[in-house]
Protein backbone atom coordinates (compact mmCIF):
# COMPACT_ATOMS: atom_id res chain seq x y z
CA UNK A 1 0.00 0.00 0.00
CA UNK A 2 3.04 2.26 0.34
CA UNK A 3 4.52 1.79 -2.65
CA UNK A 4 4.68 4.68 -5.60
CA UNK A 5 1.94 4.68 -7.63
CA UNK A 6 2.32 5.86 -11.57
CA UNK A 7 0.64 8.98 -12.81
CA UNK A 8 0.87 8.68 -16.43
CA UNK A 9 -0.91 12.42 -16.57
CA UNK A 10 2.78 13.87 -15.29
CA UNK A 11 5.02 10.93 -16.74
CA UNK A 12 3.73 11.10 -20.10
CA UNK A 13 4.17 13.57 -22.97
CA UNK A 14 0.99 14.31 -24.91
CA UNK A 15 0.67 12.75 -28.11
CA UNK A 16 0.20 15.91 -29.99
CA UNK A 17 1.63 19.36 -28.43
CA UNK A 18 -1.12 21.42 -28.65
CA UNK A 19 -3.10 23.30 -25.67
CA UNK A 20 -6.65 22.95 -24.96
CA UNK A 21 -9.14 25.52 -24.08
CA UNK A 22 -11.34 23.92 -21.63
CA UNK A 23 -10.59 20.44 -19.73
CA UNK A 24 -12.53 18.45 -16.76
CA UNK A 25 -16.27 17.38 -15.40
CA UNK A 26 -19.84 17.59 -16.24
CA UNK A 27 -23.05 16.49 -14.45
CA UNK A 28 -21.73 16.18 -11.06
CA UNK A 29 -24.09 15.40 -8.70
CA UNK A 30 -23.65 17.48 -5.36
CA UNK A 31 -26.10 19.11 -2.70
CA UNK A 32 -25.92 23.16 -2.80
CA UNK A 33 -27.54 25.47 -0.23
CA UNK A 34 -29.86 28.36 -1.33
CA UNK A 35 -30.52 31.05 1.33
CA UNK A 36 -31.91 35.04 0.71
CA UNK A 37 -34.92 36.69 0.90
CA UNK A 38 -36.19 34.41 3.91
CA UNK A 39 -35.69 31.31 1.89
CA UNK A 40 -33.30 28.66 3.03
CA UNK A 41 -33.20 25.18 1.43
CA UNK A 42 -30.65 22.35 0.86
CA UNK A 43 -31.12 21.21 -3.42
CA UNK A 44 -29.50 18.85 -5.94
CA UNK A 45 -27.37 20.11 -8.20
CA UNK A 46 -25.08 19.04 -11.36
CA UNK A 47 -22.26 21.00 -11.86
CA UNK A 48 -19.88 21.05 -14.29
CA UNK A 49 -16.02 22.36 -14.14
CA UNK A 50 -13.24 23.21 -16.60
CA UNK A 51 -10.20 24.61 -16.18
CA UNK A 52 -7.73 25.25 -19.38
CA UNK A 53 -4.52 23.43 -20.22
CA UNK A 54 -2.41 26.24 -21.37
CA UNK A 55 0.73 24.08 -21.39
CA UNK A 56 0.87 21.93 -24.51
CA UNK A 57 2.93 19.08 -23.46
CA UNK A 58 1.37 18.33 -20.78
CA UNK A 59 -0.54 14.80 -20.94
CA UNK A 60 -3.73 16.09 -18.74
CA UNK A 61 -5.03 17.55 -15.74
CA UNK A 62 -6.03 16.59 -12.23
CA UNK A 63 -9.54 15.41 -12.31
CA UNK A 64 -9.24 14.24 -8.68
CA UNK A 65 -8.55 17.73 -8.11
CA UNK A 66 -11.38 19.50 -9.00
CA UNK A 67 -13.32 17.07 -7.74
CA UNK A 68 -12.54 17.66 -4.02
CA UNK A 69 -12.45 21.51 -4.45
CA UNK A 70 -16.53 20.56 -5.71
CA UNK A 71 -17.31 19.14 -2.47
CA UNK A 72 -16.79 22.33 -0.30
CA UNK A 73 -19.81 23.76 -2.17
CA UNK A 74 -21.69 21.03 -0.68
CA UNK A 75 -20.58 21.67 3.18
CA UNK A 76 -24.06 23.96 3.92
CA UNK A 77 -22.79 27.32 3.03
CA UNK A 78 -24.91 29.35 0.92
CA UNK A 79 -23.79 30.19 -2.58
CA UNK A 80 -22.52 33.32 -3.19
CA UNK A 81 -20.78 35.43 -5.95
CA UNK A 82 -17.69 35.13 -3.26
CA UNK A 83 -18.04 31.15 -2.73
CA UNK A 84 -17.80 30.67 -6.55
CA UNK A 85 -15.25 33.13 -7.01
CA UNK A 86 -12.94 31.82 -4.13
CA UNK A 87 -13.93 28.19 -5.94
CA UNK A 88 -12.62 29.04 -9.09
CA UNK A 89 -9.51 30.54 -7.98
CA UNK A 90 -8.81 27.61 -5.76
CA UNK A 91 -8.88 25.53 -9.02
CA UNK A 92 -6.95 27.49 -10.98
CA UNK A 93 -4.12 27.85 -7.90
CA UNK A 94 -4.17 23.51 -8.11
CA UNK A 95 -3.34 23.87 -11.76
CA UNK A 96 -0.02 25.79 -11.75
CA UNK A 97 2.03 23.05 -12.62
CA UNK A 98 -0.41 22.76 -16.16
CA UNK A 99 0.18 26.83 -16.23
CA UNK A 100 -3.75 26.93 -16.00
CA UNK A 101 -5.25 30.54 -16.23
CA UNK A 102 -9.05 30.22 -16.52
CA UNK A 103 -11.57 28.56 -14.87
CA UNK A 104 -15.29 28.39 -14.96
CA UNK A 105 -17.85 26.54 -13.49
CA UNK A 106 -22.11 25.80 -14.23
CA UNK A 107 -24.32 24.65 -11.32
CA UNK A 108 -28.19 23.45 -12.86
CA UNK A 109 -30.58 23.19 -9.73
CA UNK A 110 -34.17 23.53 -9.44
CA UNK A 111 -35.26 25.75 -6.82
CA UNK A 112 -38.77 25.24 -4.80
CA UNK A 113 -40.95 27.78 -3.34
CA UNK A 114 -43.58 27.70 -1.42
CA UNK A 115 -46.55 29.97 -3.16
CA UNK A 116 -49.69 31.45 -2.10
CA UNK A 117 -52.98 30.96 -3.68
CA UNK A 118 -54.51 34.33 -5.17
CA UNK A 119 -57.59 34.45 -2.90
CA UNK A 120 -58.05 31.51 -0.39
CA UNK A 121 -56.13 32.09 2.78
CA UNK A 122 -53.47 29.57 4.42
CA UNK A 123 -53.85 27.63 0.92
CA UNK A 124 -50.66 27.07 -0.48
CA UNK A 125 -48.47 24.77 -3.00
CA UNK A 126 -44.77 23.90 -4.14
CA UNK A 127 -43.58 25.96 -7.59
CA UNK A 128 -40.27 24.64 -9.04
CA UNK A 129 -37.83 26.98 -11.09
CA UNK A 130 -35.08 25.85 -12.42
CA UNK A 131 -32.11 27.81 -12.02
CA UNK A 132 -28.62 27.48 -14.24
CA UNK A 133 -25.53 29.89 -12.63
CA UNK A 134 -22.61 30.13 -14.75
CA UNK A 135 -19.42 31.61 -13.20
CA UNK A 136 -15.84 32.53 -14.88
CA UNK A 137 -12.64 33.23 -13.86
CA UNK A 138 -9.94 34.42 -16.56
CA UNK A 139 -6.95 35.64 -15.95
CA UNK A 140 -8.61 37.56 -12.29
CA UNK A 141 -11.70 38.73 -13.79
CA UNK A 142 -14.30 37.14 -12.45
CA UNK A 143 -18.10 36.84 -13.83
CA UNK A 144 -21.24 35.27 -12.75
CA UNK A 145 -23.96 35.21 -14.52
CA UNK A 146 -27.73 33.70 -13.06
CA UNK A 147 -30.42 32.30 -14.81
CA UNK A 148 -33.53 31.57 -14.26
CA UNK A 149 -37.09 29.83 -16.35
CA UNK A 150 -40.38 30.94 -15.19
CA UNK A 151 -44.09 30.08 -16.32
CA UNK A 152 -46.76 31.83 -16.53
CA UNK A 153 -50.11 32.10 -18.64
CA UNK A 154 -50.46 33.95 -22.36
CA UNK A 155 -53.75 35.49 -23.24
CA UNK A 156 -53.52 36.32 -27.17
CA UNK A 157 -54.65 39.98 -28.03
CA UNK A 158 -55.93 39.03 -30.85
CA UNK A 159 -58.03 36.18 -30.56
CA UNK A 160 -59.31 38.24 -27.35
CA UNK A 161 -60.48 40.80 -29.95
CA UNK A 162 -61.92 38.78 -32.18
CA UNK A 163 -63.67 36.78 -29.18
CA UNK A 164 -65.24 39.67 -28.56
CA UNK A 165 -66.38 40.87 -32.05
CA UNK A 166 -68.26 37.43 -31.97
CA UNK A 167 -69.73 38.15 -28.98
CA UNK A 168 -70.76 42.16 -29.60
CA UNK A 169 -72.22 40.60 -32.99
CA UNK A 170 -74.31 38.10 -30.95
CA UNK A 171 -75.64 40.45 -29.32
CA UNK A 172 -76.70 43.16 -31.47
CA UNK A 173 -78.70 40.56 -33.64
CA UNK A 174 -80.72 39.39 -30.14
CA UNK A 175 -80.98 43.45 -28.96
CA UNK A 176 -80.65 45.81 -32.38
CA UNK A 177 -83.52 46.26 -32.81
CA UNK A 178 -84.59 47.49 -29.03
CA UNK A 179 -84.44 50.92 -28.64
CA UNK A 180 -83.86 50.15 -24.94
CA UNK A 181 -83.06 47.37 -23.06
CA UNK A 182 -83.60 46.02 -19.68
CA UNK A 183 -80.23 45.49 -17.60
CA UNK A 184 -81.23 42.29 -16.34
CA UNK A 185 -82.24 41.01 -19.45
CA UNK A 186 -78.60 42.16 -20.71
CA UNK A 187 -77.34 40.38 -17.49
CA UNK A 188 -79.23 37.06 -18.37
CA UNK A 189 -77.58 36.64 -22.28
CA UNK A 190 -74.16 37.67 -20.98
CA UNK A 191 -74.76 34.41 -18.40
CA UNK A 192 -76.01 32.52 -21.60
CA UNK A 193 -73.51 33.76 -24.03
CA UNK A 194 -70.88 35.60 -22.83
CA UNK A 195 -68.49 32.10 -23.82
CA UNK A 196 -70.04 32.31 -27.49
CA UNK A 197 -66.01 32.58 -28.40
CA UNK A 198 -63.14 32.69 -25.87
CA UNK A 199 -60.03 33.74 -27.02
CA UNK A 200 -56.98 31.24 -26.75
CA UNK A 201 -54.59 30.99 -23.52
CA UNK A 202 -51.41 28.79 -23.01
CA UNK A 203 -48.95 27.97 -20.73
CA UNK A 204 -45.59 30.13 -21.05
CA UNK A 205 -42.35 30.34 -19.78
CA UNK A 206 -39.66 33.11 -19.56
CA UNK A 207 -35.71 32.20 -19.75
CA UNK A 208 -33.94 35.32 -18.18
CA UNK A 209 -30.25 35.54 -17.50
CA UNK A 210 -28.20 38.60 -15.86
CA UNK A 211 -24.93 39.22 -14.38
CA UNK A 212 -24.52 39.02 -10.40
CA UNK A 213 -21.79 41.99 -8.96
CA UNK A 214 -18.60 39.81 -7.89
CA UNK A 215 -19.37 41.41 -4.60
CA UNK A 216 -23.06 40.75 -4.04
CA UNK A 217 -24.08 39.12 -0.96
CA UNK A 218 -26.34 36.43 -2.49
CA UNK A 219 -27.21 35.63 -5.84
CA UNK A 220 -30.47 37.35 -5.54
CA UNK A 221 -32.11 34.20 -7.65
CA UNK A 222 -35.39 34.54 -5.89
CA UNK A 223 -35.69 38.59 -6.62
CA UNK A 224 -35.11 37.97 -10.27
CA UNK A 225 -38.00 35.55 -10.37
CA UNK A 226 -40.62 37.95 -8.44
CA UNK A 227 -39.28 40.59 -11.36
CA UNK A 228 -40.52 38.50 -13.99
CA UNK A 229 -43.97 37.01 -11.91
CA UNK A 230 -44.62 40.96 -11.49
CA UNK A 231 -43.90 41.89 -15.23
CA UNK A 232 -46.07 39.45 -16.87
CA UNK A 233 -48.80 39.90 -13.87
CA UNK A 234 -49.81 36.23 -14.54
CA UNK A 235 -47.72 33.24 -13.11
CA UNK A 236 -49.12 30.19 -13.19
CA UNK A 237 -50.39 28.78 -9.66
CA UNK A 238 -49.86 25.43 -7.72
CA UNK A 239 -52.91 25.04 -5.15
CA UNK A 240 -56.60 26.60 -6.22
CA UNK A 241 -60.02 26.41 -5.28
CA UNK A 242 -62.57 28.07 -7.43
CA UNK A 243 -62.14 31.81 -6.16
CA UNK A 244 -58.76 31.38 -7.03
CA UNK A 245 -59.27 30.22 -10.79
CA UNK A 246 -61.48 32.91 -10.77
CA UNK A 247 -59.03 35.45 -9.92
CA UNK A 248 -56.63 33.78 -12.12
CA UNK A 249 -58.76 33.93 -15.03
CA UNK A 250 -59.66 37.81 -14.47
CA UNK A 251 -55.75 38.24 -14.29
CA UNK A 252 -55.32 36.72 -17.61
CA UNK A 253 -57.96 39.05 -18.84
CA UNK A 254 -56.39 41.79 -17.80
CA UNK A 255 -53.08 41.13 -19.65
CA UNK A 256 -53.52 40.16 -23.12
CA UNK A 257 -50.22 39.61 -24.44
CA UNK A 258 -48.85 38.77 -27.58
CA UNK A 259 -45.00 36.99 -27.05
CA UNK A 260 -43.39 40.56 -28.14
CA UNK A 261 -45.20 42.09 -25.18
CA UNK A 262 -43.90 39.69 -22.82
CA UNK A 263 -40.79 40.20 -23.68
CA UNK A 264 -41.07 43.67 -23.43
CA UNK A 265 -42.16 43.49 -20.26
CA UNK A 266 -39.63 41.21 -18.92
CA UNK A 267 -37.13 43.65 -20.80
CA UNK A 268 -38.22 47.04 -18.77
CA UNK A 269 -38.37 45.22 -15.51
CA UNK A 270 -34.79 44.22 -15.52
CA UNK A 271 -33.45 48.00 -16.71
CA UNK A 272 -31.63 48.05 -13.08
CA UNK A 273 -29.35 44.86 -13.94
CA UNK A 274 -26.13 44.02 -15.52
CA UNK A 275 -26.58 42.58 -18.93
CA UNK A 276 -30.20 41.23 -19.31
CA UNK A 277 -31.20 38.62 -21.47
CA UNK A 278 -34.79 37.54 -22.24
CA UNK A 279 -36.08 34.50 -24.02
CA UNK A 280 -39.78 34.00 -23.83
CA UNK A 281 -41.81 30.96 -25.36
CA UNK A 282 -45.36 31.07 -25.97
CA UNK A 283 -46.69 27.13 -26.12
CA UNK A 284 -49.35 28.04 -28.62
CA UNK A 285 -53.17 25.96 -28.21
CA UNK A 286 -54.35 27.52 -31.62
CA UNK A 287 -50.88 25.98 -33.24
CA UNK A 288 -48.81 23.06 -33.22
CA UNK A 289 -45.73 25.22 -33.11
CA UNK A 290 -44.49 27.97 -30.45
CA UNK A 291 -44.13 31.78 -30.71
CA UNK A 292 -40.82 33.01 -29.44
CA UNK A 293 -39.01 36.04 -28.81
CA UNK A 294 -35.54 37.19 -27.42
CA UNK A 295 -34.75 40.68 -25.57
CA UNK A 296 -30.72 41.44 -24.39
CA UNK A 297 -28.12 44.06 -24.25
CA UNK A 298 -25.52 41.69 -25.16
CA UNK A 299 -24.18 41.62 -28.75
CA UNK A 300 -26.71 39.91 -30.98
CA UNK A 301 -25.49 36.17 -31.26
CA UNK A 302 -24.89 36.06 -27.13
CA UNK A 303 -26.78 33.17 -25.77
CA UNK A 304 -29.13 34.62 -22.72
Amino acid sequence: MNAALPDVSLTDIAPRLSPLAWVGMQGIDLPVTVAESGYRRELHARADMQVDLPAPHVKGIHMSRLYRLLDALGQGEALSPTGLRLLLQAMIDSHQDCDTRRARLRLNLTLLVQRQALVTQGLAGWKSYPVCLDAFLVRGKFRCRVQVTAAYSSTCPCSAALSRQIIEQGFLKDFGRQSTVNPADVAAWLHRHGTLATPHSQRSEAQVAVDVAGDAQTLGILTLIDHIEQAVGTPVQTAVKRADEQAFASLNGQNPMFVEDAARRIEAALSHYANPGVHVRHLESLHPHDAVAWAASMPEGVSV
